[in-house]
C-alpha cells in the first residue's frame, strides 16, 4: 500500500490540472482575459467552464458544485473511469506543464516522432471475427455480431491494444480527427485529436430523416442494436462531450436534415443529470437549425444503451 500511496502523491504533485483541460480533454481552451495569476478559466463549446486554482493543483465549476484535485478532474471528464483506469491514464502527464505555466518537475521523456490519429488508425487492424476486439465487443458489451460488421466493414472500428476497440470521429469532410478508445481496462480519446462525430447509419448513406445522439461511440451501437439498425437513423456519438469541432460537425448535420420531411433529431444520452445536461443543449442545437427534438432514455432503470443491451444478453429484458 506505501508504494501505492506514494505513486498517487507523486501524481497529485506532478501533473498540473490544466495539462487535463488542454491536452486529454480536445477543445478546452485557457481564457487568458478572464484569469488571474492564481485562478485560471478555461473553456470549452458553449457554456462549459472549469476553473484551475492552487497552482494547477485544484479545479471547480462554477455552474455546478463539482471541485477536486487531478484524480477528481480526470473522472469528471470522464465519469465512466475507475480510480484505477484514472492512475493509468494520468501517470503519461506526470512532469507535463499547461499553455499558461512553466514545465514543472521532471522533464518529458524521449518520445518517438508523433504520428497524426489518422496515420495511427491506419496501422491498426480492421475488427474481425474472433478478434480480440471482436470477442470483447460481442461479449463483454454485449452488441450483436451484425452490427460490429457493419461498423467494421464502414471502418468506424478497428483493433486497439489490449483487446480495446478504437472508434473513429471524423468531421464534415470524412477526414479521422481523432479516436474514441474503449476497453476492459481502459477508455479515453487520443490525445492530440479532436472529438467530432462518431457516425453509423443505419441505412443508406444520406437518406436519414433522424440524427440520434448518445455519448459514447458504444453507446451508439447499442441503440442501434436495440432498434436493428433503422434504415432512417443516423447514429452519432460525440464522447461524452462537445468541443467547437463537435458542434460544427452537429450544426452542419442539422442543417442538412432540416431539408428533409419529418427530419428529428433524438437526443438519446444516457439516464443521468450529465445526460440530461447534454440533451438540453443538443434540443438548443436542434432549435437552432428548425429541427424537431425528442429525449429518448434507456429504460427499465437503466444507466445507459449498453447497460440496456447487456441485461437483454443476460436475459434480462
Amino acid at each position: 500500500m506505501r508504494g501505492i500511496d506514494e505513486e498517487r502523491e507523486l501524481i497529485r504533485a506532478g501533473v498540473n490540472c490544466a495539462v487535463l483541460l488542454e491536452q486529454l480533454q480536445p477543445g478546452w481552451a485557457l481564457d487568458r482575459r478572464e484569469s488571474t495569476r492564481r485562478c485560471r478559466k478555461y473553456r470549452r463549446g458553449r457554456g462549459e467552464i472549469l476553473i484551475v486554482n492552487h497552482g494547477g493543483r485544484g479545479w471547480w465549476d462554477p455552474l455546478s458544485a463539482a471541485k477536486g484535485d487531478v484524480f477528481d478532474l480526470v473522472r469528471h471528464l470522464d465519469p465512466g473511469l475507475g480510480f484505477g483506469q484514472a492512475c493509468d491514464l494520468l501517470r503519461a502527464f506526470v512532469g507535463l506543464g499547461s499553455s499558461g505555466s512553466p514545465v514543472a518537475g521532471r522533464k518529458r521523456r524521449a518520445q518517438e516522432p508523433a504520428r497524426s490519429p489518422a496515420e495511427r488508425w491506419i496501422a491498426r487492424r480492421p475488427v474481425a471475427a474472433g478478434s480480440p476486439a471482436w470477442r470483447y465487443l460481442t461479449g463483454e458489451r454485449g452488441l450483436p455480431a451484425a452490427v460490429v460488421v457493419r461498423a467494421a466493414r464502414l471502418d468506424l472500428v478497428r483493433e486497439g491494444p489490449r483487446a480495446s476497440a478504437w472508434f473513429a470521429h471524423r468531421d464534415g469532410a470524412g477526414n479521422l480527427t481523432g479516436v474514441e478508445m474503449r476497453g476492459p481496462a481502459w477508455r479515453g480519446f487520443s490525445a492530440d485529436g479532436s472529438k467530432a462525430l462518431f457516425r453509423l447509419p443505419g441505412g443508406a448513406s444520406g437518406t436519414a430523416t433522424r440524427l440520434a445522439v448518445a455519448e459514447a461511440a458504444i453507446d451508439a451501437l447499442s441503440l442501434a442494436a436495440v432498434e436493428r439498425l433503422r434504415p432512417d437513423t443516423l447514429y452519432a456519438a460525440v464522447a461524452g462531450g462537445m468541443g467547437p469541432l463537435t458542434l460544427l460537425c452537429l450544426d452542419q448535420e442539422l442543417r442538412a436534415f432540416a431539408g428533409r420531411s419529418g427530419a428529428v433529431l433524438t437526443a438519446a444520452t444516457d439516464a443521468d443529470a450529465a445526460g440530461e445536461r447534454l440533451a438540453a443543449r443538443l434540443a438548443g442545437l436542434a432549435a437552432e437549425a428548425g429541427v424537431s427534438c425528442e429525449r429518448l432514455r434507456p429504460w427499465n432503470g437503466r444507466k445507459d444503451w449498453n447497460d440496456l443491451v447487456r441485461a437483454r444478453t443476460a436475459g434480462g429484458r
